[in-house]
C-alpha cells in the first residue's frame, strides 16, 4: 500500500467514475484501475463494485476511504512541516472563505498580505461554510474564514471582526430613506428577501428575523448575494446586506437605498479557523492579524483568542 494508491481511491470516491478519477490524478484509466485492484488484492477485500457506468463503494470501501483521507491529510501536513522549517513565511497556504464574505473582504486585505508575506502563495477557495469545514477537517484547506458560532474541539477559532448588517430597500422606500440610524425594532413585520438554503448569510438573517419580528418574503430565495442585490433594485423587496458588500470598491446600485442601524446593530462575527495540529499554527495568527485589520473602520476588530 502506498500514498498514490490511496489518492487514486479517494479520487474515485469523489468522481464515482474511473475515467474522471484517472483524469483528476493525471494518469491513464488502466493505470488507476490496475492499482486499485492491486490494493484490493493486498487487503483481501472488495472495495468497489464496478459497472460500465459508475463505481459503487462497498461498506468496507467507504470505511477505508475515510481513513485514507486522514492519512493523505497527515502526509500533506508532513510536507507542510518541512516547507515551514525551510522557509517559515514561504510556501503555499490554502485559505477558504464563504461566498458572501470572500469577494468583499479580499480587496481590502490582499495587498497587505502580499506586503507582509511576499514569499507566501495564498490559494483562495470559495465555498459554502459546510464545505469549508469539511475540507478544513480533511486537510484540503489550511484555514477558513467563517461566521461564528462553530463548535469543533479539533479546530482553533481565532476571532477576527464583527461586521454589521445594513438595511437595503428599493429607492423610495420610506424606512430606508428615513433620517438617522434605523432602530432594529423597526424591522418588526417587514418581509425580507433571503438567500436559499446552504448560505450562512441566510441563517444569520433568519436569526435577525427571530430577534426583531421580521419575516421571510414568501416564494423567493436568491442563489447569490448579487442576485439578492438585483432583486432589491428591481423593487421586489428589502433585505439585509453585510457592510463590506456595500462599501467601496463595490459599485453602488442606483436602485438601492441603504440605511444603517442603531447600536446594537444586527451583525455577524467572523473568525479564522485552523486545525490545532496544523503545521502552519505559528504562521496563521499572523495572517489572522492582517484579516482582522480591515482598513476604513468598516468592521470592528475582535480580540484575538
Amino acid at each position: 500500500m502506498n500514498l498514490r494508491d490511496l489518492e487514486y481511491l479517494v479520487a474515485l470516491h469523489e468522481q464515482r467514475h474511473f475515467g474522471r478519477a484517472a483524469a483528476a490524478c493525471f494518469v491513464s484509466q488502466p493505470t488507476l484501475s490496475t492499482q486499485l485492484r492491486k490494493l484490493e488484492s493486498e487487503l483481501g477485500v472488495e472495495l468497489i463494485e464496478r459497472s460500465s457506468r459508475s463505481a459503487i463503494f462497498t461498506a468496507v470501501g467507504e470505511a477505508v476511504v475515510i481513513r485514507a483521507r486522514r492519512i493523505l491529510a497527515d502526509a500533506e501536513d508532513i510536507r507542510g512541516l518541512a516547507r515551514q522549517a525551510r522557509k517559515p513565511h514561504a510556501g503555499t497556504i490554502r485559505l477558504g472563505m464563504f461566498p458572501t464574505l470572500g469577494p468583499y473582504l479580499l480587496p481590502h486585505i490582499v495587498p497587505e498580505l502580499h506586503h507582509r508575506f511576499p514569499g507566501l502563495e495564498i490559494l483562495l477557495v470559495e465555498e459554502k461554510t459546510a464545505v469549508l469545514l469539511d475540507e478544513l477537517r480533511s486537510g484540503a484547506l489550511d484555514a477558513a474564514a467563517v461566521a461564528l458560532p462553530v463548535a469543533d474541539e479539533t479546530l482553533h477559532i481565532e476571532p477576527l471582526f464583527r461586521e454589521d448588517f445594513v438595511f437595503a430597500a428599493p429607492v423610495g422606500d420610506v424606512m430606508a430613506e428615513g433620517d438617522g440610524p434605523l432602530d432594529p425594532g423597526a424591522l418588526d413585520g417587514e418581509d425580507l428577501l433571503l438567500l436559499t438554503e446552504g448560505h450562512c448569510l441566510r441563517d444569520q438573517a433568519l436569526e435577525v428575523c427571530a430577534e426583531t419580528g421580521a419575516t421571510e418574503h414568501a416564494g423567493f430565495r436568491a442563489t447569490s448575494l448579487e442576485t439578492l442585490r438585483h432583486m432589491v433594485a428591481a423593487g421586489v423587496g428589502a433585505t439585509l446586506l453585510p457592510e463590506l458588500a456595500v462599501a467601496a470598491p463595490v459599485t453602488p446600485n442606483p436602485g438601492i437605498a441603504l440605511r444603517r442601524f442603531q447600536d446594537p446593530a444586527p451583525h455577524r462575527d467572523i473568525a479564522l479557523l485552523w486545525r490545532r495540529t496544523s503545521v502552519f499554527r505559528e504562521l496563521l495568527p499572523e495572517i489572522a492579524a492582517v484579516l482582522r485589520d480591515v482598513p476604513g473602520g468598516l468592521v470592528r476588530p475582535l480580540a484575538a483568542a
